[in-house]
């Protein structure tokens, strides 16, 4: 019977064999480039990248993460409550202190990021703060560090570096290829050569598809964890429920975007969505959460 312990176990080795995926697909984005440029340069320098962006994910994940979210550290004189909210909530979970962030934000939301417990870090908007009672942000604080201790936050904010990165190759790859820069293809005109060719830039120009595709696995089942394991923490999980109610009126989407972190966050960064919208979104329905919250007890 899985446990959450299990769980956790799941996700580090998930994380590895993340880094593995990343590096053997960059390892393909490198050798197709190194074909199509004819410069066997570009195979060595990918390698080199994809070694350099598996350690910064993993060392400065939190960083990169506050940056992209415009984040400012909470002080605990000014956020007060925040700050102790946090602080008792950890102690109950067994957990160590995080950093405490804020980011300045009408929309209510949160996001817990690091790459471990002893690295982690939680942040909420003040629009959070504004508007949610007592109970309300125990709950939200109570999955942010469910999270952590679930150990998503390492799984989840690789994804951001790694992903963004793939994206990024794929894009330079593809203006390059409808806007000029294509070379003579005449010495590689071969039968084996055209599938190469063809297999190539099918695979650059999905590329950015597939990393999307990643998002959403690890993210949807991580958020009803944690819903689960922060109700447990608090032993309230009305208190969730009810913060996740006024999350889904709310609506708007956060002022300062950024959609290689849109999965982190408790509810997602661009307000309501539409359907069809909702098939490619980093979350599960936030009626969903709620329903299966007011059934637990």
């Amino acid at each position: 019977m899985a446990t959450l312990y299990t769980q956790q176990d799941n996700n580090v080795t998930r994380t590895w064999i993340l880094m593995g995926v990343f590096l053997a697909i960059v390892v393909a984005i490198g050798y197709f480039l190194s074909y199509y440029y004819q410069s066997p340069a570009i195979m060595y320098v990918a390698i080199v990248f994809a070694l350099i962006m598996n350690i910064t994910s993993y060392w400065y994940s939190d960083k990169i993460v506050t940056k992209l979210a415009g984040a400012t550290l909470a002080e605990r004189a000014q956020y007060f409550d925040l700050y102790t909210t946090v602080e008792n909530l950890s102690i109950t979970a067994g957990l160590p202190m995080p950093k405490v962030y804020v980011v300045q934000d009408p929309a209510p939301n949160a996001f817990a990021t690091g790459r471990d417990k002893n690295h982690a870090v939680v942040c909420v908007t003040t629009g959070l703060l504004g508007m949610m009672t007592k109970t309300e942000l125990e709950g939200v604080l109570a999955h942010e560090l469910s999270h952590v201790g679930n150990r998503d936050i390492l799984l989840s904010t690789v994804v951001v570096v790694l992903v963004g990165f793939i994206s990024i190759l794929a894009q330079m790859f593809t203006r390059n290829l409808f806007f000029g820069g294509r070379h003579d293809d005449r010495e590689r005109s071969g039968g084996v050569g055209t599938v190469i060719m063809m297999l190539g830039i099918i695979f650059m120009i999905l590329s950015p598809i597939i990393a999307t595709l990643i998002q959403l696995s690890i993210s949807r089942k991580r958020e009803y964890l944690a819903d689960a394991s922060g109700a447990l923490l608090t032993r309230y999980p009305e208190g969730l429920a009810s913060a996740l109610e006024k999350i889904g009126k709310y609506g708007q989407p956060m002022r300062k975007q950024s959609q290689a972190i849109a999965h982190l966050y408790i509810s997602d960064p661009g307000g309501t969505l539409s359907k069809v919208a909702r098939l490619f979104a980093t979350h599960p329905p936030i009626e969903e959460r709620i329903k299966i919250l007011r059934e637990m007890k």
